[in-house]
């Protein structure tokens, strides 16, 4: 029920402390809400894009973005897609040490609490840096899967896949025509290698997924520590179920209005931010166990602080039109 004005007083009092206590309470709500540590763990990790305006603390240009914003740092359980933590960072690319550092913590945390349960890390290819690919195996019972960037030296090993999976096409397309069927809109093939970054570096495994369309090739590469799953399943299943993560940032970011940091100052930003994932674990907690047998259940915010929440307007009526506040 607080104005808006007292929720500025607030964003200008608040210090690092603080934002570190209400991140590490992010953490420990999600492990609160589970009675029994689970068997396994999801970890869905990326950063959003947060445009700011004006001349803002650590507002930088993003050339992926074509702005000036601010990077903040989601990560969600990838199951159920309910918050773990989030902070809000400069709009800079993160480097490999920052994100080593972020692991570093957040594992250490959830190994004090869950000591047994499988952790299975996902993200983009920035996060796929030696730094962080050193790290999480580490630690015991914990995996990555993440997508890798490719260079000239990836392409080429992927290359005889990609040649094999160009020709596939022409077979289905004449195969489907000598049954009367459609040709296919796409064909996909899978197959895996080892790289290491360097001379001296732990090999890696990594998947390569050769896709043709109709308007050309598509190739994707998926770095991963985990070593029973098929190339196929490991990319279809495990890495593109990641997608999901970004539906859970824009349920924050636009239904929750995350990104509405037009303050001064970095940590009022900040603090604006943690309050919107705090929204989303209400969110979360009234999808399962109040609205769970309803039509709501898989609701997204926006449409659940439509149906549920009455917005109140004033109307102003004048000789020529009608104004609603």
């Amino acid at each position: 029920m607080a104005s808006a004005r007292t929720f500025s007083r607030l964003d200008h009092q608040i210090d690092r402390k603080d934002l570190s206590r209400l991140t590490r309470a992010f953490v420990a709500h999600c492990i609160a809400s589970s009675a029994e540590p689970p068997a396994a763990l999801v970890l869905d990790i990326d950063h959003a894009d947060d445009p700011t305006y004006g001349q803002q603390e650590f507002a930088f240009y993003t050339h992926h973005s074509q702005n000036h914003c601010s990077l903040p740092l989601f990560i969600f359980e990838g199951t159920s897609h309910a918050l773990v933590t989030a902070y809000l960072r400069p709009g800079v690319r993160p480097p490999g040490a920052e994100n080593a550092m972020i692991f570093v913590r957040l594992l250490s945390y959830l190994r004090h609490h869950w000591p047994h349960t499988h952790l299975l890390v996902r993200g983009a290819s920035h996060l796929a840096t030696p730094e962080v690919i050193d790290v999480i195996p580490s630690y015991r019972w914990t995996d990555c899967v993440c997508g890798l960037g490719g260079n000239a030296v990836l392409l080429r090993q992927a290359l005889p896949t990609i040649e094999a999976g160009r020709h596939l096409p022409q077979q289905r397309v004449a195969l489907a025509r000598a049954h009367g069927q459609a040709p296919p809109a796409r064909s996909r093939l899978s197959d895996e290698f080892s790289s290491a970054a360097g001379s001296g570096a732990q090999a890696w495994r990594v998947v390569r997924k050769a896709e043709v369309l109709s308007a050309g090739d598509n190739p994707r590469l998926v770095v991963t520590s985990l070593d029973a799953p098929p190339p196929a399943l490991l990319y279809e299943d495990l890495s593109c179920a990641r997608g999901n993560c970004a539906n859970a940032i824009k349920a924050v970011t636009i239904d929750l209005r995350s990104e509405r940091t037009s303050a001064t100052t970095f940590l009022a930003h900040a603090l604006r931010v943690l309050l919107a994932c705090a929204a989303d674990v209400l969110h979360q907690a009234l999808r399962t166990s109040p609205l769970q047998q309803t039509a709501l259940a898989q609701a997204q915010p926006s449409t659940i602080i439509l149906t549920l929440c009455k917005i109140a307007a004033q109307v102003k009526q004048y000789k020529e039109r009608i104004l609603l506040h």
